[in-house]
């Protein structure tokens, strides 16, 4: 079991909410579901789903 009291989003530093069945960390201010992924909390804005419908953040493409 993993100490979830300490963790909080990367983003604005709130409280997150366990969601045991999803395996997601979820940010209420941010509107951001971040995976847990082999036990591993995912604390990475790009890895995040939007919970507003909204496709994830990505990265530019480094592509000319």
């Amino acid at each position: 079991m993993m100490p979830l009291d300490i963790l909080v989003c990367p983003l604005c530093k709130g409280s997150l909410d366990y969601d045991r069945q999803a395996q997601t960390l979820t940010c209420k201010a941010d509107h951001l579901a971040f995976p847990i992924r082999d036990g591993v909390p995912v604390m990475i804005e790009e890895e995040a789903t939007r919970l507003d419908g909204a496709p994830p953040a990505t990265q530019p493409s480094s592509a000319p």
